[in-house]
């Protein structure tokens, strides 16, 4: 299904995007770095609502959150193509694919709200792929799932603008969560491995942070690119003047896609990177992808009490006194 985009101006013939942060500006027949827009005779169609290629019934530890609905199922869809163009990416299959993607099926708004209540989920998660590059399609889902009682979460590069944010957060507040994948602190990263701007991401995630939406960040150490204790250091205390109550998820990276020349992030990265964090002030720090860590539970930022005991994706034992903990009444940062 083809439509019209939800955010662009007309400049005499030309279209400019204001759906993510690269604002693309088109001339007529052209298409936006995204590869599922373009312009047309003065309008911008999007040709991606409701292409969906991928659907999982997941814990929403997955994705990663950690603080918000944990021990939740989240309903995932993720559709084709991205804004970005991490040479590093893991679901490069999807995020690189163009339109001709032979793994598609069309749904429409009302289907996504159907599969959430015949899946007894508890919410829905837009993912694996950039969930902005159909922002069309996932506001008019989300509406009617949020509608229904279920929370809605985005997994994303962070590069959404005010525009669209709003969209989401005016009247009905339709996006409750996003963990926001900060790919380095650095901008020769962005510009080498992303094709894209760091400052434009801290922008958009500040924007959601005023606008309320609940955070979480994910930072995937890669050696030898963002592992530094500098830039780490760096990232950690930008959190810390944001909210120092954000949890951050420290990653560890596995070969992938262009980078396989990379090795394995070791767990000494992971684990400085955790003290670094701890250091200077961020009240939750959560290991990723080494099952097993003890930092995949979340402990009390004030006097170390276990109150969320996982493994791997799996919740053990909630241990809470409302939204406080039970050991020293200090008020938590979580959202059952």
């Amino acid at each position: 299904m083809i439509v019209e985009s939800y955010l662009y101006e007309r400049e005499n013939g030309d279209v400019k995007c204001n759906t993510c942060m690269h604002r693309c500006k088109l001339r007529n027949g052209k298409w936006g770095i995204c590869r599922v827009r373009r312009n047309e005779n003065g309008v911008l169609k999007v040709y991606n609502y409701g292409l969906v290629s991928s659907i999982a019934l997941d814990p929403i530890e997955k994705k990663p959150f950690h603080n918000f609905k944990p021990g939740t199922r989240v309903l995932s869809f993720g559709s084709i193509s991205c804004n970005f163009r991490c040479l590093h990416c893991q679901n490069y299959e999807i995020a690189f694919a163009n339109l001709d993607f032979p793994y598609l099926r069309e749904l429409n708004p009302e289907d996504i709200l159907e599969m959430t209540v015949s899946r007894n989920a508890d919410g829905i998660a837009w993912t694996y792929n950039e969930p902005s590059i159909w922002h069309e399609f996932a506001l008019d889902s989300s509406k009617l799932v949020k509608e229904k009682g279920y929370f809605v979460v985005y997994v994303t590069n962070g590069y959404m603008t005010p525009e669209a944010i709003d969209q989401f957060r005016n009247q009905l507040n339709i996006l409750d969560a996003a963990n926001v994948d900060i790919k380095a602190f650095n901008q020769r990263f962005y510009t080498k491995i992303c094709k894209a701007k760091l400052d434009r991401v801290l922008e958009s995630v500040e924007y959601m942070h005023k606008k309320g939406i609940f955070l979480e960040f994910t930072y995937l150490i890669i050696p030898e690119e963002n592992d530094s204790k500098e830039e780490i250091r760096e990232f950690c205390n930008w959190v810390v003047g944001l909210d120092k109550k954000i949890p951050i998820h420290f990653s560890k990276f596995h070969p992938d896609h262009q980078m396989l020349d990379k090795p394995e992030t070791p767990i000494e990265t992971i684990e400085m990177a955790v003290e670094i964090a701890k250091d200077v002030g961020v009240e939750y720090v959560y290991v990723g992808n080494v099952w097993g860590h003890k930092y995949e539970s979340t402990y009390c930022p004030n006097c170390g009490h276990l109150i969320i005991k996982r493994e791997g994706f799996y919740v053990l034992k909630i241990d809470l006194d409302g939204n406080r903990c039970p050991n020293c009444g200090y008020r938590q940062n979580i959202i059952l």
